[in-house]
C-alpha cells in the first residue's frame, strides 16, 4: 500500500464530515523540522528530516498496533510502520526535491529512520543522502506534496539547521502563504486532473542556502 493510499485510508476511517467536506484538501497535516548535513571538505551530503503528524492521523496510525504499556510505544514497536512509510516516499521522491546551482539533485534511499511517539503524536525522522555530494554557491531545497494531499509547515522554531557547513553560509526559509481555505473549496478531482494536479507548488518550503 502506498504512503499516500495509506493516508487516504486510515483518515477515511477517521472522518465523520459529510462526503463534500472529507474530500477537500490537504488530508494530512505534518509539521517537519530539517538539517541540512555538511561534510567536512564543505560538500553537501544528505537532508535529515523530522516530520510530526496531526494528531487524528497519529491516532489511527497506531491503532490495533501491539505495545506493553497501554498508549505508548517505542521506536522498536512502531519499527514496521517507520519501514512502511519510508519505503512509500519513493514513490513520491520524498517530498524533497534539490537544486545545486540551479541543477536537480537526486537522493539515496532513506537511512537511519525511525518513528516516536509522544504527547499523542507520531514523528518520523530519517535521513535523505545526496546521490552525489555537492559544493554549490547556492543550493535550494523545497518541502512540498505535488497535489497538496499532505500540507507541511515548518515548525514554528527551529525549522532548519546547517549541519557542519562552511563559515559564511547564510540560510533562507521562505514559507508558502496560507492558502487552505481556497484549496477546500477544490474536490479530489479537481486536484487529479488539469493545472491544479501542481497545485501544491503554491505551498513550497523553499530553502535557501548561500555560501562564498
Amino acid at each position: 500500500m502506498s504512503m499516500r493510499a495509506l493516508f487516504g485510508y486510515l483518515l477515511a476511517a477517521a472522518m465523520t464530515l459529510a462526503a463534500g467536506a472529507a474530500n477537500a484538501h490537504p488530508h494530512v497535516w505534518i509539521t517537519a523540522t530539517s538539517e541540512l548535513l555538511y561534510a567536512a571538505d564543505g560538500s553537501v551530503t544528505g537532508v535529515r528530516h523530522a516530520w510530526t503528524f496531526d494528531d487524528m492521523f497519529s491516532a489511527y496510525a497506531v491503532q490495533g498496533l501491539e505495545s506493553k504499556t497501554k498508549g505508548a510505544y517505542t521506536s522498536e514497536e512502531l519499527k514496521p510502520l517507520a519501514q512502511t512509510n519510508v519505503e512509500s516516499l519513493k514513490e513520491y521522491a520524498y517530498f524533497t526535491f534539490a537544486k545545486a546551482d540551479g541543477k536537480k539533485e537526486r537522493f539515496q534511499e532513506p537511512v537511519d529512520y525511525f518513528l516516536d511517539y509522544k504527547d499523542t503524536v507520531l514523528t518520523l525522522h530519517f535521513t535523505l543522502p545526496l546521490k552525489n555530494p555537492v559544493k554549490p554557491r547556492q543550493l535550494v531545497l523545497e518541502v512540498f506534496d505535488r497535489s497538496f494531499f499532505i500540507d507541511f509547515q515548518m515548525a514554528k522554531d527551529s525549522p532548519v539547521k546547517l549541519v557542519g557547513a562552511p563559515a559564511g553560509c547564510q540560510m533562507k526559509l521562505e514559507r508558502p502563504n496560507d492558502g487552505t481555505a481556497s484549496a477546500q473549496k477544490l474536490n479530489e478531482q479537481t486536484f487529479l486532473n488539469g493545472e491544479n494536479s501542481n497545485f501544491g507548488m503554491m505551498f513550497a518550503n523553499k530553502i535557501t542556502v548561500d555560501c562564498p
